[in-house]
C-alpha cells in the first residue's frame, strides 16, 4: 500500500501520477490532503498527514479492507509532499506500535521540497526559471513556516537541525529511503544534501538523481512518469515481504 501526500501543484497532476503508480507497481494508493498555508502554517500539514496514517490502520474502507496489504506500506510524497513525507516519517518511526497493523517499510521522497537561507548552485542556476525560481520558493516558505521563522528552520532545512539519535529508530526498523530527482530542478542541491546527510547518519538510502529534467517533470511528461514508476517498483520489491 502506498500513502501519497499531495504537494502544492494542482491535484490533477497527482491523480495522473497516482493512477500510473497503481497500474504499474501495483499497489493501493491512499492520497492524503491536508490543511494549507498561510491560514494553517507548518506543522499543520505534518499533523494532518500523521493523523491520516493513524486513520488508515482502523479504517473500514472497502478498498483498504479487501485489497490493501497494510504490512507492506510506504509513505511517499512529491514536491512539498516529499518534505511532508520526510517529517511525518520521522514522527511515525517513533510510534510504530500505535500504528499496527500498518507497517511502514520505507519512505519515497520524490523531488522533495527543502530550502535554506543561503542559495545553492542549483538555485542560482534557476534564478530565471519560468516554473519554480528561487524567488517563488522564498514566498512559499514565508507563507508556510511558523511566523518569525526563516528558511533555515528545521521544517525547511533539516540538515542544520540534526539531533543525536534522531534516525536511530528508522535504522532499527530497517526502513530505507528513496530519494528521486533531476539535476536541473532548482531544488536538486537540497535533495542531494538531504540524501548525503541521511547516508552520513547511517540510514539506508537509494538515490535516483537523473540528468536534465525540471521540477514536476514526472507529472507532466508521461514517458518520465513510466520511468519513475519503474524506479519506485524496484525500490518497493527490494523491501516487501510476501504475505
Amino acid at each position: 500500500m502506498y500513502l501519497g501526500v499531495n504537494g502544492w501543484m494542482f491535484n490533477g497532476c497527482f491523480d495522473d501520477l497516482h493512477r500510473a503508480l497503481a497500474t504499474e507497481v501495483p499497489f493501493v494508493v491512499v492520497s492524503i490532503e491536508h490543511r494549507l498555508a498561510p491560514e494553517h502554517r507548518l506543522p499543520a500539514a505534518y499533523e494532518d498527514c500523521l493523523e491520516a496514517v493513524h486513520w488508515i490502520k482502523n479504517s473500514q474502507d472497502e478498498w483498504l479492507e479487501k485489497y490493501a496489504n497494510l504490512s507492506n506500506s510506504f509513505l511517499m510524497g512529491s514536491s512539498s509532499g516529499g518534505n511532508i513525507a520526510y517529517h511525518v516519517g520521522l514522527s511515525a518511526s517513533s510510534c510504530v506500535d500505535d500504528l499496527k497493523p500498518l507497517n511502514i517499510k520505507g519512505l519515497i521522497l520524490h523531488q522533495a521540497f527543502f530550502g535554506g537561507n543561503k542559495r545553492t548552485e542549483s538555485e542560482l542556476r534557476a534564478l530565471n526559471d519560468t516554473f519554480i525560481p528561487p524567488c517563488c520558493t522564498d514566498v512559499l516558505w514565508e507563507l508556510s513556516l511558523p511566523v518569525g521563522a526563516d528558511r533555515d528552520h528545521e521544517f525547511s532545512n533539516p540538515v542544520l537541525s540534526i539531533k543525536p539519535g534522531q534516525f536511530d529508530q528508522i535504522k532499527a526498523l530497517g526502513w530505507k529511503i528513496l530519494m528521486a530527482g533531476y539535476e536541473n530542478d532548482a531544488l536538486f542541491d537540497r535533495q542531494f544534501e538531504i540524501a548525503k546527510m541521511l547516508e552520513g547518519e547511517g540510514v539506508p538510502v537509494m538515490s535516483n538523481f537523473v540528468e536534465g529534467g525540471y521540477h514536476g517533470i514526472d507529472m507532466f511528461e508521461f514517458p518520465k512518469t513510466k520511468v519513475l514508476c519503474e524506479v519506485v517498483k524496484e525500490f518497493i520489491i527490494s523491501l516487501v515481504t510476501t504475505t
